[in-house]
């Protein structure tokens, strides 16, 4: 069973819906049905869901495999919980100008600590389990 794999996959799901209704929103206010329409707002809202979207699948891939290579749950759960706090972080670091570059920063580093450790562990586990 892929659990930390379902609970994250649902939770950065949930994460998709809020800043795609960021964008909505921001899209009737300022009635711009296509593109960014020049609006600064708009394109740090459709930069932050995209950016989610861009990192979320390989991620959740990764997680999948060492879940279901038997790479042991807590750990995959601290990796899962770092990436998600790292997809948190950066749209509020994001959201505009007066926004705490720092949260941005942080996000990433997260999001790429979290991938890079996942995609490590999969090699490892995987070369391991070859020659045990």
């Amino acid at each position: 069973m892929l659990y930390v794999t379902g609970l994250s996959a649902a939770t950065l799901s949930a994460l998709n819906v809020m800043l795609s209704l960021k964008v909505v929103g921001i899209r009737r206010k300022e009635k711009i049905s296509v593109g960014d329409g020049g609006n600064e707002l708009l394109l740090r809202a459709q930069r932050a869901q995209g950016n989610l979207l861009e990192y979320a699948p390989m991620t959740l891939i990764l997680l999948a495999c060492a879940e279901v290579n038997g790479v042991h749950r807590f750990l995959l759960a601290l990796l899962a919980l770092a990436f998600i706090a790292g997809r948190i972080m950066h749209p509020v670091g994001i959201r505009d100008a007066q926004a705490p570059f720092k949260m941005r920063v942080m996000g990433m580093q997260l999001t790429l600590l979290s991938m890079l450790a996942l995609a490590a562990i999969n090699v490892v586990w995987l070369v391991w389990l070859a020659v045990t």
